[in-house]
């Protein structure tokens, strides 16, 4: 009788702090940086009905509940390359979580674009030492975060650095010198568990089909002693010219491998398909979906589509989910399920 009270307790106790404490849903979002931008310039978005209608609306009626935004240290005014300031992050951010989103925040530690071809030190940081560099990061980390913060908003992800495979912050932080590249990443996870130790550090890396890469950084990142906590990756079949058919595998077989070898969470953080082949794209989506959730013991986060409202008469980019009408692709619909 003892035995059998005790373990009704114990499932009681179970179901009770399940309850309080549930596992977040899963992450569908999209990168919107461009938002604000195309937004001054007078674009319009509208639903498949032709009213007009806020973009982030569209999104989370197609089952989009998570928002990916990047900050660049000083941007210049570009149209398509600059914005995504501190101050410019910070309103798009309280916008979003009135909209009930969940956040993220994508730090490029540049003045534009950092990805694996580039990833240029801000203007303002060229001159500095290293150990100035370390500073810098801390103190970029934890403003950027901190002025949320003050806004009411506490993202659920950090990114520091975006596409790093080559390391960040070059030549000082290239992965010709991990060493240097480690104290990096470390300075930004300190900055952000300095302003909340909730939030979950991601080191993001691109090609997130192929496994020997990130076997390569991640093996070296284990060395220096990154701290971090969740392992973005981006996954662009037309980047590689192959299909999704061609490499929808070997994502599931990495997604698996960074779980079991690292002991990590994983996020497809990034992911587009042209958006003139609507099925196609769908089936991508629908497929990348499907492999992240299948990582075992819940291990995978979520899946963001980058810049699907990013219409190419805007942008020039054949990669978002947009159509010619300002109506949102029907791929998108691949994130209801």
């Amino acid at each position: 009788m003892k035995k059998i009270i005790y373990f009704s307790l114990l499932l009681l106790f179970s179901i009770c702090n399940h309850a309080q404490n549930p596992k977040p849903d899963f992450a569908k979002g999209a990168d919107v940086g461009w938002l604000p931008q195309m937004e001054a310039t007078g674009y319009k978005f509208f639903d498949t009905d032709g009213s007009q209608k806020d973009c982030l609306q569209l999104l989370k009626d197609r089952g989009m509940n998570t928002i990916r935004l990047r900050v660049f240290v000083n941007p210049s005014e570009d149209k398509a390359s600059g914005h995504c300031s501190k101050d410019e992050t910070v309103v798009m951010a309280v916008r979003a979580q009135k909209m009930g989103m969940r956040m993220m925040i994508d730090l490029h530690y540049s003045d534009s674009w950092a990805d694996p071809a580039k990833q240029f030190k801000p203007a303002a940081w060229a001159k500095h030492t290293f150990p100035e560099l370390l500073n810098d990061v801390y103190a970029h980390t934890f403003d950027v975060l901190n002025a949320l913060k003050k806004a009411g908003v506490t993202p659920e992800w950090v990114q520091i650095g975006n596409e790093i495979p080559g390391g960040m912050l070059w030549p000082d932080g290239s992965t010709d010198n991990w060493k240097q590249l480690g104290q990096l990443l470390n300075k930004g996870y300190e900055a952000t568990k300095a302003v909340n130790p909730k939030i979950k550090v991601i080191v993001h890396v691109d090609e997130g089909n192929n496994n020997a890469k990130f076997r390569t950084f991640f093996d070296n990142a284990t060395a220096q002693k990154v701290k971090y906590d969740v392992i973005g990756l981006s996954y662009y079949p037309f980047w590689i010219k192959k299909d999704y058919k061609e490499t929808i595998a070997d994502l599931q077989f990495n997604l698996n491998d960074m779980v079991k070898r690292y002991h990590k969470e994983v996020m497809v953080v990034e992911v587009g398909g042209e958006d003139d082949k609507i099925q196609n794209t769908y089936k991508l989506l629908t497929e990348t979906i499907k492999a992240v959730k299948a990582v075992p013991n819940q291990k995978g986060l979520g899946v963001i589509y980058w810049e699907p409202e990013g219409a190419r008469s805007w942008s020039q980019y054949n990669l978002s989910a947009w159509q010619a009408d300002g109506k949102p692709s029907p791929a998108l619909d691949a994130f209801k399920n």
